[in-house]
């Protein structure tokens, strides 16, 4: 209790220094939070259709390389799937991008077709229902505004089918595009308005429900090796391994370092300033009888401070902005994302005051007869 009154009493004496060091860290964590929300959301705008639907196990042509929009697998291919140990059920995907009429502008979009009872449907739905027939879709709630929301009619061009939009789910994004889930018969349809002179719509890649306790890895390893000509993935490694996915998370988590490198040296360099500055009051406090471990927990009790209060501050704009301004992606504040940030900052704050710590506990009660003398 003492260590804390003694901490709290230097910070209102020193209102402005500490007023400003919270202020700077507010900021930094201001950009941590924002940047960590936006490369979640760029992730989720390339990925999140393949994240986010039912299908335990996705299986692409195998010269694909985890490529939904390259891969096409042979007609057949679900049928030798679900022959397969492990599997519960496997149907036709079909993923094509696609060019729609949508709120009177042209936008290009994705189109996935699955069985509607099927694997490879949006987990959840935000708005509206699934479609329950042949021309209706769900469509990705970041586009609702763009044409896309319950109760539009998008046209594709060329060919002129019209999709109801029925139903919006949240973070079912792929390419950074609007996507719609609709009926496989729908897929297959639009296909061929666009095309009419293919022969024939072959699947893109193979949607699998697990058995229940089976493991969706093994069962992927198996359909890999007992049916000729596909790669099969579970949900996590198709989605993290999509290309374009790692170099824009390598990209931005470089910009992310950097920003907790400047949160460590700001930091630390405070504290030890601030120690430095107030060496002879230490000195008097340890000529008096303060024990030195009450002197160091007074500094963590100040970085706690300091830092607490500069990470709910950042934090809490970061999710205004992310909420109130348009950053073109559907972004936003992950409880989960956040603890881990609290705790990375605190840590590195705590590692970042060891100098000014080790400075406290090295001063001599006698140096307080003896002007200038400063610890080794």
């Amino acid at each position: 209790m003492g260590s804390f009154l003694l901490a709290w009493r230097e910070a209102r004496r020193a209102k402005g220094r500490f007023g400003l060091l919270t202020g700077a860290v507010t900021v930094l964590v201001f950009l941590v939070v924002f940047q960590q929300a936006v490369l979640d959301g760029l992730v989720t705008e390339f990925v999140g259709a393949i994240r986010n639907q039912s299908a335990d196990v996705l299986v692409y042509g195998e010269d694909a390389r985890l490529n939904l929009q390259g891969s096409v697998v042979p007609p057949v291919a679900p049928e030798q799937v679900a022959a397969v140990e492990g599997v519960a059920r496997a149907e036709p995907l079909g993923v094509a991008a696609v060019t729609v009429e949508a709120g009177g502008e042209l936008e290009d979009a994705t189109l996935f077709g699955h069985v509607l009872d099927g694997p490879g449907a949006p987990v959840e739905i935000e708005e509206g229902r699934r479609p329950e027939r042949d021309g209706e879709a769900v469509a990705s709630a970041s586009a609702a505004d763009d044409g896309f929301g319950v109760g539009d009619v998008v046209v594709v061009q060329p060919g002129g089918e019209r999709i109801e939009i029925v139903g919006t789910a949240r973070e079912t994004s792929f390419s950074v595009t609007p996507t719609l889930f609709a009926s496989y018969a729908t897929y297959e349809a639009v296909l061929l308005s666009v095309n009419p002179d293919a022969p024939a719509v072959v699947p893109s890649a193979g949607a699998v429900e697990v058995e229940d306790g089976a493991d969706p890895s093994a069962v992927a390893e198996r359909i890999t090796a007992e049916v000729e000509g596909v790669e099969a993935a579970t949900r996590d490694r198709a989605a993290d391994e999509a290309p374009g996915v790692q170099s824009v998370s390598q990209s931005l988590s470089i910009v992310l370092l950097l920003t907790y490198v400047v949160v460590t040296i700001v930091t630390g360099f405070f504290f030890l300033i601030l120690t430095v500055q107030k060496q002879p009051t230490l000195t008097l406090l340890r000529a008096v009888g303060a024990p030195a471990r009450s002197l160091v927990a007074a500094l963590g009790m100040q970085v706690l401070l300091v830092v607490g209060g500069g990470f709910v501050l950042g934090a809490a704009l970061a999710a205004l902005v992310l909420r109130v301004a348009s950053v073109g992606i559907e972004a936003g504040v992950a409880p989960a994302a956040l603890v881990t940030t609290a705790a990375a900052v605190l840590l590195l704050a705590a590692l970042a005051c060891l100098g000014a710590a080790r400075r406290i506990t090295r001063l001599d009660p006698a140096w307080a007869t003896l002007p200038g003398a400063t610890p080794r």
